[in-house]
């Protein structure tokens, strides 16, 4: 199938251009683990791998999730798990085995969760207020949800929520749909989440076990992943705590988060664990944010993602929700290669007043966004499940955010079951609003593209809408066959420096007249090679064809690199969403430093991706000043030109 096969060629683009850029850097800081990915020459049995690997003095944890049989995780116990030289007479041992073609001692890198605060859960809170007289859940922490719905409690203001109220009034509360936790554990005995816990879609691959229970530490710190799935599934009507967002959907735990140091195989086996069962994969940490650090998915991992949308959910395709990330205005969230990748749905937040959290970081790849805390009141956190049968009211961070957002994707599923992984990011642009939302700092306007949508670099397309994607997904006609298009490069070394910008011109047809051409993008691809004396003072700009300037790399004040630069990296925008690729695209390159710099682009490659026909023919508006009518009309205005 032409589709699958375009999914693969650019999966296996990508492992190869996050694998170029990280391996350098993670080697330079020699932390190896005890892991082993073992290949093999051929299929070999669970039963198989575990013999080669006891006699040579190794624990077999089992395939690679994807893989068929062809490579294992093995770990030898007698190694620490982690050390700073690489182990070469244990790879030689299993490379001595006649089956085994290669084995690769894994690399340790960190990952950290993002918007962990220690916080003493909350005392319980006994009465319930009616909330204008509706029908609303009585779980006693439900009037502190103002996210879920917002009435101007604590200086907030009001209805600028998730809307959730519209789709539960449309009896879709989540039904049938799995989200995975993949975290430091989820509590799956607390008498909010029980009943809604999913064991047969849960593993513990921190240790390497069927219960991912978090393990206990005196300051709560492995209380992360249980106030996450709160947010989605905890149950309603139950007197304990809050409601989730698809209050009767499941929740898988998947512990992963809770060891000294992340591995590639820990990461892509969480990854791809389940396809069939789990339905959403939510993510709330990635690489340190820290203003400083590129870095994203390794090989095995962007293997297992890319497999995810293509095969998982029974070719439908899994959905994997990421938090943008906590690094605030000094960071950028494209430099995260989870949060910037076209397969994951990025998730920013607000606070109940519509500003941006203190936290937020900006990037071009950030689709849409939901709620966290930031207000000065306590009571304008994320109120949830905690560990140990307990509640919070401080919940915080993109941590939060990206939850909410899963848990809306639950109930467009439970609308639709048949929707694909794509239907679900082309439904979060068409109802996700502008509302209230704003830039506290005034840096970042609403724009809009060149065919009607409004953007903005902190929030995307907006906040996302339950009611509304629901409304849409239950008479969603699954959008066309999506193709990649290598729509030109410039392989030749371009100066960069601090008297001016640098502006590189990429004329395209989009690939006219071939098997891959697009004329209604999705993503835009812009993968680029260059270094710079100070790496965070390096801006980056790219414009299309009908107008629209994305800033797809900003200002990182902690950023002091001056060696490793961006090789291949590849940097994305959704801003062009709908837009009409043909025509010549600008990438700007600049300094925003007063000290003097200089640089080099070496490489700009654009990879454009989307349909050649409309994705949006066989629907018709509820409203003629919907998003979907105002794109669909500019698209027919296209066609006609």
């Amino acid at each position: 199938m032409v589709l699958k096969t375009c999914f693969c060629i650019v999966g296996m683009l990508l492992c190869c251009l996050v694998a170029t850029i990280r391996s350098k850097s993670s080697i330079d800081g020699h932390v190896f683990t005890s892991s082993f990915l073992v290949k093999f020459k051929r299929n070999v049995d669970d039963q198989q791998a575990h013999e080669i690997a006891d006699r040579n003095g190794f624990i077999n944890l089992g395939p690679l999730a994807g893989s068929a049989g062809r490579e294992f995780h093995f770990k030898h116990t007698a190694l620490p798990h982690a050390r700073t030289r690489r182990s070469i007479a244990h790879m030689r041992v299993l490379k001595k085995e006649d089956l085994i073609t290669a084995a690769v001692q894994q690399v340790g890198f960190k990952r950290v969760k993002r918007g962990l605060r220690a916080a003493i859960p909350s005392p319980f809170v006994s009465d319930i207020s009616d909330l204008n007289g509706d029908k609303v859940p009585t779980d006693p922490y439900f009037p502190l949800q103002w996210y879920l719905r917002n009435t101007g409690q604590n200086g907030g203001k009001p209805r600028l929520d998730l809307n959730v109220q519209a789709a539960w009034d449309q009896g879709i509360t989540g039904k049938n749909i799995t989200t995975a936790i993949m975290d430091d554990g989820v509590d799956y005995m607390h008498p909010d989440l029980k009943f809604n816990y999913n064991a047969a879609a849960s593993y513990d691959f921190s240790s390497n076990d069927p219960y991912p229970y978090p393990r206990y530490t005196d300051d709560w710190f492995n209380s992360h992943g249980t106030r996450c799935a709160g947010e989605v599934a905890a149950a309603r009507d139950n007197g304990i705590c809050g409601v989730g967002v698809a209050y009767d959907s499941k929740i898988a735990g998947i512990r992963m988060l809770d060891q000294p140091y992340m591995t590639d195989l820990i990461e892509a086996n969480s990854m791809g664990h389940e396809p069939h069962k789990i339905h959403i994969y939510s993510a709330s940490w990635g690489p340190t944010d820290d203003g400083k650090t590129v870095d994203g998915p390794r090989n095995a991992t962007m293997r297992a993602i890319v497999q995810g949308v293509n095969e998982g959910r029974n070719g439908l395709g899994n959905i994997y929700v990421w938090a943008s990330g906590d690094g605030g205005e000094e960071d950028d969230c494209n430099c995260d290669g989870y949060a910037a990748s076209m397969w994951t749905i990025s998730i920013n937040s607000a606070i109940n007043d519509g500003q941006n959290a203190h936290y937020d970081e900006s990037c071009s790849s950030t689709l849409a966004s939901t709620f966290s805390n930031g207000a000065k009141d306590p009571n304008t956190g994320v109120a949830t499940t905690d560990l140990y049968g307990k509640c919070t009211t401080t919940h915080s961070g993109t941590s939060a955010a990206a939850p909410e957002a899963a848990g809306v994707f639950a109930l467009a599923l439970e609308a639709n079951p048949s929707l694909t992984w794509r239907d679900i990011q082309h439904l979060t642009v068409l109802t996700s609003k502008r509302n209230s939302l704003f830039d506290a700092k005034n840096r970042f306007h609403w724009t809009m593209n060149g065919v009607g949508l409004e953007f903005n670099h902190l929030f995307g397309f907006g906040v996302l809408d339950a009611g509304a994607i629901v409304s849409l997904a239950k008479r969603w006609r699954t959008v066309p066959p999506r193709y990649h298009c290598e729509a030109g490069a410039i392989m030749d070394p371009h100066p960069i420096s601090s008297t001016g910008s640098v502006i590189l011109r990429v004329k395209t047809d989009a690939c006219r007249g071939t098997d891959t051409e697009v004329r209604y993008l999705e993503h835009v691809q812009a993968v680029i090679t260059a270094n710079a004396t100070r790496r965070g003072d390096l801006e980056l700009f790219v414009t299309s064809p009908m107008g629209t300037r994305s800033m797809i790399l900003s200002k990182r004040a902690n950023d002091d690199d001056h060696r490793d630069g961006f090789t291949k990296w590849p940097f994305m925008t959704t801003h062009t969403w709908g837009e009409y690729p043909q025509g010549t695209w600008l990438l700007e390159a600049t300094f925003n430093s007063k000290e003097p710099r200089s640089g080099w682009i070496k490489e700009f490659s654009l990879v454009l991706h989307g349909t050649k026909d409309p994705p949006y023919r066989m629907l018709s508006p509820a409203s003629p000043h919907s998003k979907l009518a105002i794109v669909k009309k500019a698209h027919e205005d296209q066609e006609k030109i």
